[in-house]
Parts: C-alpha cells; sequence; structure tokens
C-alpha cells in the first residue's frame, strides 16, 4: 500500500455549500476509495519534466541555460539551433500540440471566462484565492517563500496576470502570451519545489512534496472552474456548450502547466468533479490560515482609487467580505479568522444585471462584445489594484537563481 503524508485526512472533509449543492445538481458525488487513495498519493508527485529540466540547468549553470529556455519560450526551440538536448527535448514535446485541442473550443472558453467582467474576477479572489487559504498543507509552501512579507496583494496580483494572459487574444496560440505565462509558472513551480523541499524544517512525512499534483489539480481548477460556478451564483447562465469550452481550455492550461491526465477535466461536469475531490481533500485549516487570509481580506483598504478613495475603499471591503461570505459560509469564514455576519448585498445587486448580460450573449456577435467589456472591466480593476502591471512569477523570481 502506498504511503501517503500525515496531511492527507482519512475521509473527505466538507466542502462549502454552494460548491456542494451545485455538485450534487450535477451528480458529482464525494470521492469513491480509489479516488480518495489517488488523491492522498498526488501529495507526493511533483513534475518529473520540469524537474528534471530544472536540475539540468542547476547543474550545468543557470547564467548559461537561463537565456537559452528565455529565448525558446518567446521564439521556438527552433529559434534555438544551439540548444542542448534537454532543453530541446522540453519544448519539442510542449510546442507539439495535443491532437484532443480543439482552438476553436479555446477561443469559446475564453471568451466565457472574460465575459464574466470583474465579477469573474471578484470570485477569483474573494472565493476560490481566499477559500484556498483553508488548504493548510500548501500554505507551508507559501510562507517558505515570503508570502507575507511580500504581501497577499502582490501575489494576488501576479495569480491574477497569469489568468489574463491565458485569457488574452490567442494567448494559449503557439508562443501565445498565455502560454509563456503557463510555461513561466511550471518552470517558477519547479525551482520552489526544489528549493523549499531543500529545507531543513520541511517535513515531507507530513506535508508531501511542495507543490506537488493533488495541489496543482485544486489551483488550476480554482483558478478557472471555480469562478465559473461562483459566476452562475452571481446571475451568469452558461450554456451547456460554453461550460464545456471553459473545460476544454482549463485542460490545455493543465496540460501545459505540468498537471497529470488525471486531474485534467474532459467536461465542465469533471472539472467539478475534480474541484470537489480537491476540496474535500485539502480544506484541513490551521493557525496559517488565518496569517494569510485576514490580511488579504484587509487589502481593499490600501487599493488605489483615485476619487473618494476612503469612502470607496471601505466600500470595497464590504463588498468583497459579501462575496465570500455568501459563497464560503460561516463555518468557513470563521475558520479564515473573518467575520460571520455577512448581508449578501452585493450578490443580490449583481444578479438581476448579470443575468440581463448573459440574454445579451444570445444575441449575434453577442459573446464577442461581452468578451471585449469584461476585458476592459478586469483591466481596470487590475490598475486598481496595484499602481503598475506586475509581472508573472516576479514575488518568486529570486529562487530562480541557485535552488
Amino acid at each position: 500500500m502506498t504511503t501517503v503524508p500525515t496531511r492527507h485526512p482519512d475521509r473527505p472533509h466538507r466542502v462549502p455549500a454552494v460548491v456542494g449543492g451545485f455538485a450534487a445538481m450535477l451528480g458529482v458525488r464525494s470521492p469513491d476509495d480509489d479516488q480518495w487513495r489517488r488523491l492522498g498519493a498526488g501529495l507526493l508527485v511533483g513534475d518529473d519534466a520540469m524537474d528534471g529540466l530544472v536540475d539540468w540547468m542547476i547543474s550545468t549553470g543557470s547564467k548559461q541555460t537561463r537565456p537559452l529556455f528565455d529565448r525558446a519560450l518567446a521564439h521556438g526551440i527552433a529559434a534555438v539551433p544551439e540548444a542542448p538536448e534537454p532543453l530541446r527535448a522540453f519544448f519539442t514535446e510542449i510546442e507539439t500540440v495535443p491532437a484532443w485541442v480543439d482552438h476553436e473550443k479555446l477561443v469559446r472558453g475564453t471568451k466565457v471566462l472574460l465575459s464574466g467582467g470583474s465579477d469573474g474576477m471578484y470570485i477569483a479572489r474573494d472565493v476560490a484565492m481566499l477559500g484556498g487559504y483553508q488548504f493548510s498543507g500548501f500554505n507551508k509552501t507559501l510562507l517558505r517563500t515570503g508570502a507575507l512579507e511580500k504581501g497577499s496583494n502582490q501575489r494576488w496580483a501576479e495569480t491574477m496576470q497569469w489568468a489574463m494572459d491565458v485569457l488574452s487574444e490567442d494567448g494559449l496560440s503557439p508562443l501565445g502570451l498565455g502560454y509563456q505565462s503557463t510555461i513561466r509558472v511550471r518552470l517558477i513551480h519547479a525551482f520552489v519545489r526544489r528549493h523549499v523541499a531543500a529545507m531543513p524544517d520541511w517535513q515531507a512525512e507530513d506535508w508531501g512534496l511542495p507543490i506537488n499534483q493533488t495541489d496543482m489539480a485544486a489551483t488550476l481548477v480554482g483558478a478557472f472552474i471555480a469562478p465559473a460556478i461562483g459566476g452562475m451564483g452571481l446571475g451568469m447562465v452558461l450554456t451547456p456548450t460554453d461550460a464545456d469550452a471553459v473545460a476544454h481550455m482549463v485542460r490545455y492550461v493543465g496540460w501545459l502547466l505540468g498537471v497529470e491526465e488525471q486531474w485534467l477535466p474532459h467536461s465542465f461536469r469533471d472539472g467539478v468533479r475534480v474541484l470537489v475531490h480537491t476540496l474535500s481533500a485539502l480544506a484541513d485549516p490551521d493557525e496559517s490560515t488565518r496569517l494569510l487570509a485576514v490580511p488579504m481580506s484587509r487589502d481593499p483598504l490600501s487599493w488605489n482609487y483615485t476619487r473618494l478613495p476612503e469612502v470607496r475603499r471601505r466600500l470595497a471591503y464590504a463588498q468583497h467580505l459579501s462575496v465570500t461570505g455568501t459563497f464560503l459560509g460561516r463555518s468557513t469564514m470563521r475558520a479564515l479568522g473573518l467575520p460571520t455576519a455577512i448581508v449578501p448585498w452585493y450578490p443580490a445587486i449583481r444578479i438581476p444585471a448579470n443575468v440581463v448580460r448573459s440574454a445579451t450573449r444570445l444575441l449575434p456577435g453577442g459573446l464577442d462584445r461581452a468578451a471585449i467589456r469584461g476585458a476592459r472591466e478586469q483591466d481596470r480593476f487590475m490598475r486598481t489594484l496595484v499602481a503598475t502591471g506586475p509581472t508573472v512569477g516576479a514575488a518568486a523570481a529570486g529562487l530562480t537563481h541557485a535552488a
């Protein structure tokens, strides 16, 4: 029998009622014994392809190999005729688009997520990322990469910049902006995995491998599937075609990110399954949960508003707590160290507007117009978060020099 880290619970935890209720509507059940075993085993598995490449880069010399990597990432491996075999083998594999990828579905999936506009971003921030601090095992890695010192606002902005790169026009085309950002994130994951696992206080028998397959699967569906579910909770209507296009996009992003086949969704329902199963295995809050969640909940109090900044910061703080409390529920809010007496006023006023917006998407050219409008909203929100645009992976840049 495979030994699993002690962080893997004996039985599935309860998931937030909103997610659980939506999963029940789709017929998604708790993990069976085999699925539960694989969730635990995944805590010990990294990304063999990228981990091996990083080992080679460091042993050969990062000063020589990193420029070659960056050139291959930006221009393709054909632009690096002198590339050593390890680099050539890695990029040859990821530049070969899998036969199952449907470009039209990728484009539709990105437009569907863009059409959620700022509300989609709010769900990603207030529910997926803030709620993700329940994953105490994952927090162990975050804290060892300086998450507290760098601040949650910076980390969130970098994560959102990656998502926006993925959703950009032709972002997932070969050498596209989203393709490059995703491979860059994958590289950083490997450096962090190597760096944190080598720390003397890292308890592998308890916590498994840093940034392992189970954690990466949860991050993947949390970044894209959870916002889609939350968007529906805010009144955004997704057709079955739209929902499966989102899942198809997530599947390809996960493949680029180094997530194993077993965690890549084949449909939207399958994506909900991965979300529910990883939530039930990883949501185990401890003292690190409040340490990370409380400061992030207060980030709106320092956002960049040009007019009436103090009033708008207070309103934003209440607004984002309203979203978090509505979707995560009182018990999770208590575990996060956040107020539990939350009135769902923001979802209440957004649902009618989003239902109307969803109806206009059905008109000719409606999805394109909704995606353009949504992209503008997301860009404005990013400028509210940070004065200058964040660079993907900037917070972990120091780890890429020598792990």
